[in-house]
C-alpha cells in the first residue's frame, strides 16, 4: 500500500538514499528542507521550504496539510527540535521515525562487556537542559551527543507521537561522506602518517548508507514503536579501521598507542577508550537482517580514495 510520506531533510547521504528508495517503491514523498541543497528527484517528489528549527515557520508550512502516514525526521538534533516536532505534528501522523545514533550509548561505555541493547539506556530518565543554546551553530559538534539523547528523552516522555527512534551505527560512506570521518583514515593511509589510538580493542558499530536507508524504509512500513538499534554485524576500532584501509589500498600503516586513553573522538573520529557496540537482536526479532561490514567496508574505502585521485 502506497503511503503519503514526509522526509525532514533528504538532500544528503542517508536521507537522499532513503527518499530514492521510497520513491522507487511508489510512495508519495515530500521533503522539507531549507532549500539550500539541490536534490536529484525532479517532479517525482514534493518540496516544502522551511527551517526545521523555526517553530513559527514550521507551523505555517504545515498548517494546511491534513497529515502524513509517515514522517522521517532526519534533522532532530536536540530537545528543542523534539518539542517543535510534537507541537507541529502531534495527532497528525501515523508513524514518526527519528534518526538517532549509536552515540547515545557513550555514557554507558565501560559499564558492561557485551554490546548495548536498547533497554540498556534509560532515555526517559535523562535530564533535559532547557537553558542550553541548542541552536547555536558554533556548538553543533559539542552538543551533538547530548542533543540526540535529550531529543529521545523529550519524545519518549511526551508520548504523543507514534515514535520509532532508530539508533544508527556510525555511517561509513565514500564520495558522499560529508562528515570527513572516513576521509581522516584514508588520508592517514595515503600520507603514510601514524594513527594515535586509545584502545585497539574498543570496537564500535558501523553501517553503510544503503543499509541504513533500506532499514529506515523498511521500518516505516512496520508497526513496532520504540528505540531500535541499526548496525551491521561486526565492529571496528579506530585501530582496526586504519588497518582495514591499509589493506584495501595496499599501503603500509603505522599505529601508535597513547599512554593514557583519551576521551571519545579526541584522537580520531572513531577512537574510544571502551567498546561502543550495539546489540541488534531486536531488529532481528522484528524481521530485519543487516548483513556484515565485511560485505561493503573495503569497497567504500576504495571509492573514497578514488574521489581524491
Amino acid at each position: 500500500m502506497h503511503k503519503n510520506i514526509l522526509v525532514i531533510g533528504g538532500t544528503r547521504h542517508v536521507g537522499k538514499l532513503l527518499v530514492q528508495k521510497l520513491v522507487n517503491a511508489g510512495h508519495q514523498v515530500t521533503i522539507a528542507t531549507r532549500g539550500r541543497a539541490p536534490d536529484p528527484f525532479g517532479a517525482r517528489i514534493g518540496r516544502i521550504k522551511v527551517d526545521r528549527r523555526d517553530e513559527a515557520a514550521m507551523r505555517r508550512a504545515f498548517a494546511g496539510i491534513e497529515g502524513y502516514d509517515i514522517v522521517y525526521d532526519q534533522m532532530c538534533y536536540s530537545p528543542v527540535d523534539a518539542a517543535i516536532a510534537v507541537r507541529v505534528f502531534g495527532g497528525r501522523v501515523k508513524r514518526y521515525i527519528v534518526a538517532s545514533t549509536v552515540d547515545v550509548y557513550r555514557g554507558l561505555m565501560g559499564s558492561q562487556n557485551e554490546p548495548f541493547s536498547e533497554g540498556a539506556l534509560s532515555a526517559q530518565a535523562q535530564l533535559i537542559d532547557t537553558r542550553y543554546p541548542w541552536h547555536d551553530p558554533s556548538r553543533a559538534v559539542e552538543s551533538y551527543v547530548a542533543g540526540k539523547l535529550q531529543a529521545e528523552a523529550y519524545l519518549l516522555r511526551d508520548g504523543s507521537l507514534p515514535l520509532v527512534t532508530a539508533r544508527i551505527g556510525h555511517v561509513l560512506a565514500g564520495p558522499d561522506d560529508f562528515t570527513g570521518r572516513l576521509a581522516h583514515y584514508v588520508d592517514l593511509v595515503r600520507l603514510r602518517a601514524p594513527l594515535r589510538y586509545s584502545n585497539a580493542a574498543a570496537a564500535s558499530s558501523f553501517i553503510d548508507g544503503h543499509t541504513a536507508s533500506s532499514f529506515l524504509a523498511w521500518a516505516g512500513m512496520q508497526d513496532f514503536t520504540g528505540p531500535v538499534n541499526a548496525a551491521c554485524d561486526g565492529g571496528m576500532s579506530a585501530f582496526d579501521l586504519l588497518h582495514r584501509a591499509g589493506r584495501a589500498l595496499d599501503e603500509p600503516v603505522t599505529a601508535i598507542p597513547v599512554a593514557k586513553p583519551s576521551s571519545a573522538g579526541e584522537l580520531s573520529p572513531f577512537d574510544y577508550p571502551h567498546p561502543l557496540m550495539m546489540d541488534t537482536s531486536r531488529a532481528a526479532r522484528l524481521g530485519y537482517r543487516f548483513g556484515h561490514i565485511d560485505e561493503w567496508a573495503d569497497d567504500v574505502i576504495r571509492q573514497h580514495d578514488l574521489a581524491f585521485v
